[in-house]
């Protein structure tokens, strides 16, 4: 039943590793990561322990937002490499048991998309409606622009036929008019192309915000619910690869997201991003108060058992802190970014987790400790696995799409073209390749990369932290998240120290008699008593995995 469950529902105990492949290894000298030098670089990721790879677009594209504006959705940008490429990686990456996931793009298309370019030739041109098009002047937007250093309104005038086109995001990416059934064709046989190509689904971007498109033609009757559409993307996914996923990019309350995975045992999205505990987790962090991320974690409405939460601590965009009230924001931003270099738009910070906490190893392997154990798909950012900072003299979230560091050599072992054709600039300072990089810790067996490895390999040992039920566990302690997962008779138990200061944590556990706690990061075991209370002390900033083993058990830990 257990390895059944395991194999077919994959995504549900996975570790996902996001990159861009344009900042991972240059194989060809020419100062652009490429996707041979992703290839080359695949046993590193299956030594670390990584079973999905994400890829953030590789897709032609101007360049004008980190290829998030696209030219072709069937297309490899020649900078990166060729489709034949793309096999050869696909097929490396599933040889070391690794499943890969791309980028889907279909909010919008980049302004110089042939679609774009040929709708904007005439108002009755058979690619005008593949857009969002308004002739009447449209009223103040400004409240509504995701980028509000750059923009100003969500319609940009064209001025070649006198009407606005929609784009929620910057105006040389038009949104694409998803109620219009050529578009969503099209969307189909972009999923499909990719699939026989070999990918195992795709992360979703921007997911309310194609949604809240659909509707807008009141003569459109076959998709008149925006959840409709996400049915029959998953139904079609479903047709064509049977455990392929959909990881969605859904920044919205708990309630609005459960929306997102559907009803009927799930029948949208497989699974989301949790933005919510991650919000919350920075407000514990900065407090040393367990209690915002223990809301958090409470608050998660229940989800179909086919449906999973992503778990972050990092990802390559801004670190949003949108859910937060402006205090407690306030708070984050004071503890973790109080320059406002170090913010972006007012409302997230443009740093990685090791500077954020000053660089204090306890604190540092607490915060990932964290991630691993909390209830879902932890989810990595390349570099994330060796403490990489971040350039705060790059504009906004461009500060964290430094390139990979691999060795102390120059830039980085990045590339071997000069620096000043790098895609983009390699870390310096404390934080630089002289002292953070890959050939370093995976020698030093008290490396961060090692413990961030035995993180990987104990969370995959532990199909309870992805499948099992949570209970946060009753203890007095508020500097301390205590809590277990439980799951076809067995109980992880994990507990972190919010705090710099030692603590003895009692607990209080429904087990049988002559049950002890198997420490499952370190060497160990602690009886519990008769009556289920065992004490479990906490280094400062500590953090400790138990398994609970039942008398008579027969399983190695």
């Amino acid at each position: 039943m257990r390895m059944t469950q395991t194999s077919d529902l994959w995504w549900k105990n996975a570790v996902i590793y996001c990159l861009d492949i344009e900042t991972f290894f240059d194989a060809d000298g020419d100062g652009v990561g490429d996707i041979a030098g992703l290839t080359e670089r695949i046993d590193y990721l299956a030594q670390l322990g990584v079973t999905c790879l994400w890829l953030m677009p590789f897709y032609p594209t101007p360049d004008r937002d980190d290829g998030y504006d696209v030219t072709d959705y069937y297309g490899v940008d020649p900078r990166l490499g060729t489709h034949g490429d793309v096999v050869e990686l696909i097929r490396t990456a599933k040889d070391r048991g690794m499943r890969v996931i791309a980028d889907l793009l279909i909010n919008h298309t980049s302004n110089e998309h042939p679609w774009f370019q040929a709708a904007r030739t005439s108002t009755d041109n058979p690619y005008r409606d593949y857009y969002v098009w308004r002739s009447d002047p449209p009223p103040d937007t400004s409240d509504q622009v995701v980028f509000p250093d750059k923009e100003d309104s969500i319609w940009e005038l064209d001025e070649r036929t006198g009407e606005w086109y929609l784009h929620h995001f910057y105006a040389h990416q038009p949104d694409l008019n998803i109620a219009n059934p050529k578009v969503r064709d099209e969307i189909w046989k972009t999923i499909g192309f990719w699939l026989q190509l070999g990918l195992d689904g795709f992360r979703v971007d921007a997911v309310p915000y194609f949604l809240s498109d659909v509707g807008l033609d009141p003569d459109e009757q076959e998709v008149d619910d925006p959840h409709t559409y996400l049915r029959q993307m998953r139904a079609f996914l479903g047709r064509r690869h049977g455990d392929a996923i959909l990881l969605g990019e859904v920044n919205l309350p708990h309630e609005e997201q459960l929306k997102y995975f559907g009803d009927n045992g799930g029948d949208q999205l497989h699974m989301m991003f949790d933005f919510i505990a991650m919000q919350k987790a920075y407000l514990s962090l900065a407090r040393e108060d367990a209690g915002p991320l223990v809301e958090a974690l409470t608050q998660r409405p229940a989800i179909p058992h086919d449906c999973q939460w992503a778990t972050f601590l990092r990802n390559h965009d801004e670190l949003t802190l949108d859910k937060l009230t402006d205090d407690e924001r306030a708070e984050v931003f004071a503890a973790f970014g109080p320059e406002e270099r170090m913010q972006v738009y007012g409302r997230g910070l443009k740093r990685r987790v090791p500077t954020m906490l000053d660089g204090d190893p306890r604190r540092i392997r607490m915060a990932y400790s964290l991630l691993f154990s909390l209830p879902g798909t932890p989810t990595l950012y390349y570099g994330e696995e060796l403490g990489m900072g971040e350039d705060l003299a790059a504009e906004g979230r461009m500060a964290v799409r430094t390139p990979m560091q691999w060795s102390d050599g120059e830039n980085g072992g990045f590339s071997t073209a000069p620096p000043d054709r790098l895609v983009g600039k390699v870390v310096d300072g404390g934080y630089g390749p002289q002292h953070v990089n890959a050939a370093a810790q995976m020698r030093d067996p008290d490396s961060l990369w090692n413990f961030m490895r035995t993180l990987v390999l104990t969370y995959r040992a532990c199909p309870e932290l992805g499948w099992g039920e949570l209970t946060v566990l009753d203890q007095p302690r508020a500097h301390v998240l205590a809590h277990q997962l439980s799951w076809e008779g067995s109980t992880v138990v994990a507990l972190h120290n919010f705090s710099a200061e030692p603590v003895t944590v009692p607990l209080r556990l429904d087990v049988p008699p002559d049950s002890a706690l198997v420490d499952l990061l370190r060497d160990g075991t602690t009886d519990i008593g008769p009556d289920g209370e065992v004490d479990v002390p906490l280094e400062g900033y500590g953090h400790r995995w138990l398994r609970v083993r039942r008398d008579g058990e027969r399983r190695l830990v």
